[in-house]
């Protein structure tokens, strides 16, 4: 959580009065601050290099789908600055840029003319060499203090013609070699970059980890945070850094849900906020790629049936829709945790130090329910990943 000092002093004063109410409030507040932090990522290069394509599969959306795809197609087809949002997270924004040098967006304008103050970052790509106007524009980024990144497209296109053309191809020494040239030329020009190499129809290939890895490390935490849950997952590694992070805000969400006015639900015999868990559980799915939109786009783009992907999930949280009832049913067949409510349930016949061991228990079932709702549907995610491989 990202919170200063003064957030801290309120949270320990608060506590330190016995004002848990308080506390976890201003805990809520900053656990929902990261979800409202915008991220606006700005996707340039030259005509024809495959920013469409990075948009869409950053985005995890087919390149056919006409409603929420960017234009792909061998000619120029950005001809303005356009926003496209992340499908699932509004307050992600990939934004297609134009060519530069274009006729509409000349070379020495082009910044100011597609709003570079709203952007994050930048993302140069190129499926060739990187070119004179790639290298004044990475110039002209860092002249105003943002970050850029280069990426060389289509090594799935170059690693085939090596192979086609090679007596002795070896994959791993051809990527080598286009980063090195790419590498050099932008040295030559008086860049020092690194460079990443990726096919936008197999981003769990190359290098794509890597640049998220870097971009991961460059971003500040708030921004970071957003960045990986909007991630799609290409790799085991984002899977499990998806539930870590979510991982680590479970004691805090318990502590929020337990101090708050919540009240015994039907079939339940500690005071649970199932409101609470529901948007939660949502959360993870959501970012797990388990909804079923998730789901038919990543049937669209890996060419893997809806059914087979939904086959191997075996959690009831990811195909049904959330909500109180099926909360409270995978609860009550939880045993971890309906052992906490029997235990709560004997309490109730010790007046006062009762109620507050109980609201203790409330605690612990909620951070209990939580960590075990976050295993299955973590393994569900990493059981999707495989059958779409």
């Amino acid at each position: 959580i990202m919170a200063d000092s003064s957030d801290i002093v309120e949270i320990k004063e608060a506590l330190r009065n016995n004002n848990q109410a308080l506390a976890a409030a201003k805990i809520k507040e900053l656990l929902d601050n990261p979800s409202n932090a915008t991220l606006n990522i700005g996707i340039t290069g030259e005509s024809g290099s495959g920013k469409s394509s990075f948009v869409n599969a950053f985005r995890g959306v087919d390149h056919k789908d006409e409603k929420e795809a960017a234009p792909v197609g061998v000619v120029e087809t950005t001809v303005d600055v356009k926003e496209y949002p992340h499908p699932d997270y509004p307050n992600v924004s990939l934004w297609d840029l134009p060519g530069i040098g274009t006729t509409k967006f000349p070379a020495d304008e082009y910044l100011k003319l597609v709003g570079f103050e709203k952007f994050d970052f930048f993302i140069i790509i190129s499926d060739t060499c990187f070119r004179k106007n790639d290298v004044k524009l990475a110039k002209e980024i860092q002249k105003m203090g943002k970050k850029f990144y280069f990426v060389r497209s289509k090594v799935d296109n170059d690693l085939l013609n090596a192979q086609r053309s090679q007596r002795d191809f070896d994959p791993e020494k051809t990527l080598s070699r286009i980063r090195d040239n790419c590498k050099k030329g932008l040295l030559n020009a008086g860049v020092q970059a690194q460079v990443f190499v990726l096919s936008n129809f197999e981003l769990q290939r190359y290098d794509f980890h890597l640049l998220h890895e870097t971009l991961e490390r460059e971003l500040p935490e708030h921004k970071r945070n957003v960045l990986l849950v909007a991630m799609p997952n290409i790799s085991l590694e984002i899977i499990e850094k998806k539930k870590e992070a979510f991982k680590s805000k479970i004691p805090l969400w318990a502590f929020v849900s337990a101090a708050g006015a919540v009240v015994p639900v039907p079939g339940l015999s500690v005071a649970v906020d199932l409101s609470l868990i529901v948007g939660l559980v949502q959360q993870y799915k959501t970012s797990f790629g388990l909804d079923t939109p998730s789901l038919q786009r990543l049937a669209d783009t890996t060419g893997v049936q809806l059914t087979d992907l939904t086959s191997v999930i075996r959690s009831p949280l990811s195909l049904d829709n959330i909500n109180a009832q099926l909360i409270t049913q995978t609860l009550n067949q939880t045993a971890s945790v309906a052992g906490l409510m029997a235990a709560e349930e004997g309490l109730r016949f010790f007046p006062i130090f009762g109620t507050m061991i109980a609201g203790s228990l409330s605690c612990a079932v909620i951070y209990k329910a939580l960590s075990d709702f976050l295993e299955m549907l973590t393994d569900d995610a990493q059981y999707v990943f495989e059958k779409a491989l």
